[in-house]
């Protein structure tokens, strides 16, 4: 058993951020099931949106956003990120983190949604540029105790306390990877930074570690859960038998990049009059018609028309990426595909990062801050994350002095027998992901929610079983967690009985602001 003041389930930009304000004040343990680096913030190629044009204003930015969330954003949050933005740009700097100049001014991209360039970006890997900074800022600090390769299990709830009265979350059990113990990180605040839930599908941008685990450790315990049927699938993902989970940023388009069918033919302008710079939403509905309709595996994105010398500079690592895969960006256009990238849904939050729940705490993107409404306009994520790290802060020391820490009970092995099957584990994982991806993707109908609803009902139920008689593993934990997401992402869609921004069903395909202009809500009644 580990006591701390702060326990922070998750290390990427959201978790690190705010372990390192936290530490002035007290003992931070950051638990993550991967190495540190393995985080979504990771692989984030485009950049930070913020206002720092000289055409540009906090009015526009929130204008965008707005427009992007079709009617779901909260619009008070989005001003408190639109005007924090400016000055969690200016901390990223001063730990060294180095974005893109020209001419000795900051270099701004376009992204679709945006009216002005404002995305602030190092090339077109900054989020990696981001995260070693973070990291290295982390690693250096006396009071911060990092353990990479620990999976979470489940929170650490009133009926896991020895004595009682004591109300909330109190940490989490930990699985360490290496050994296969499971220890208590009992702490005063517990604080879920653990990213997105894209592995929850078969094709997606995300790595490996985003299985929803913070979500589906929030509902277990009875937290409120909001607007999991808004699942953004980025419309250009990498197509090659050999890639895996390899997006091409928007920032692509954004500098002129095309979309063309087999033909070399443009396509977009048929389906929106932005094109290529409409929202994500309308994009990934576009290929997915255009796919369907000329029965092509894949579309392309054309960027052949820039120069040789501007591919070079502004996109250095797609370009490796694709030569790497014999696809040479500078002559030959790229064959892409949609891909399950993020989720605007997840544990509800105030605007300080608090949950339903006493002493638990969601930041990033397993939290639903109500910024993205029903379409998360692109590079605002970094943008929340940053802010929300800064905002959670000072709700999670409220009062801490008077907090003191529970005796809590030592984990109980919900079954004593071998590892799971693995034959077992790996069938339940691929159904999972293909119900969802087959049923619950770009475009649904009620006959496909109904059927989804009833597989992973299924699955769960086998999963469960064979959690309650198997010794713990990571893959069993994470197959338990992508089908609970699963299943509530599909309640979630179920309950919207119209189309409205990511959420787009056949069997209504109309706007309804009448009945559904909300969020949608679930929550389980908690264990005593």
């Amino acid at each position: 058993m580990l006591q701390t003041d702060f326990l922070i389930i998750g290390s990427g930009i959201a978790g690190l951020s705010l372990a390192l304000n936290l530490a002035e004040r007290g003992r931070v343990s950051v638990v993550t099931k991967k190495a540190l680096e393995d985080s979504n913030t990771n692989y984030a190629q485009g950049g930070v949106a913020s206002v720092l044009g000289d055409d540009d204003s906090f009015d526009l930015h929130v204008a965008d956003t707005l427009a992007a969330g079709a009617g779901l954003c909260r619009r008070d949050v989005v001003e408190m990120v639109v005007r924090e933005g400016p000055a969690r740009i200016r901390d990223l700097e001063s730990l060294g983190v180095a974005f893109t100049t020209e001419a000795g001014r900051l270099a701004l991209g376009l992204e679709g949604g945006h009216s002005r360039h404002r995305i602030v970006h190092n090339a077109d890997h900054t989020g990696r540029e981001i995260e070693s900074h973070l990291l290295d800022a982390v690693l250096d600090h006396e009071r911060i105790d990092v353990h990479p390769y620990h999976m979470a299990i489940d929170l650490i709830a009133p009926r896991h306390l020895a004595g009682a009265g004591a109300r909330g979350v109190w940490g989490a059990y930990a699985m360490d990877a290496g050994s296969g113990e499971v220890r208590a990180f009992v702490a005063k605040r517990t604080i879920l930074a653990t990213g997105g839930a894209g592995k929850v599908y078969r094709y997606t941008t995300n790595p490996d570690i985003a299985t929803g685990d913070g979500v589906a450790m929030a509902y277990r315990v009875g937290a409120t859960i909001a607007n999991l049927e808004f699942v953004q699938f980025h419309p250009t993902c990498l197509y090659h038998p050999r890639a895996k989970s390899f997006l091409l940023t928007e920032a692509l388009r954004g500098e002129g990049g095309r979309l063309v069918d087999g033909r070399g033919a443009r396509f977009m302008e048929r389906y929106d009059p932005r094109g290529e710079l409409a929202p994500r939403d309308i994009v990934a509905r576009a290929i997915d018609s255009e796919m369907k309709r000329t029965a092509a595996p894949c579309v392309y994105l054309d960027i052949t028309h820039l120069s040789a010398a501007h591919i070079e500079r502004r996109f250095p690592s797609i370009l490796d990426r694709c030569l790497g895969f014999g696809i040479d960006p500078r002559t030959t256009p790229i064959p892409v595909v949609p891909a399950t990238h993020y989720f605007c849904g997840g544990v509800d939050v105030d605007d300080r990062g608090r949950t339903s729940i006493e002493n638990l705490f969601a930041i990033g993107e397993a939290s639903h801050t109500g910024l993205h409404g029903a379409n998360r306009l692109a590079s605002n994520s970094l943008l929340e994350a940053l802010v929300f790290a800064e905002r959670a802060y000072a709700a999670v020391l409220e009062r801490i002095d008077e907090v003191r820490w529970p005796d809590v009970k030592p984990w109980v092995a919900p079954g004593s027998g071998a590892a799971p099957d693995p034959i077992v584990l790996e069938h339940d994982w691929d159904q999972a992901r293909r119900v969802m991806w087959g049923y619950v993707g770009i475009v649904r109908g009620d006959g496909r929610l109904a059927i989804a609803a009833q597989r992973l009902s299924a699955l769960a139920d086998t999963v469960e079983s064979v959690y309650r008689r198997s010794r713990v593993t990571q893959d069993l934990l994470e197959l338990r967690n992508i089908v609970q997401v699963g299943r509530l992402v599909v309640e979630s869609a179920q309950r919207r009985k119209e189309s409205r921004g990511l959420h787009y069903t056949e069997s209504y395909p109309a706007v309804d602001d009448a009945h559904f202009l909300r969020d949608t809500v679930l929550a389980l009644e908690a264990e005593p």
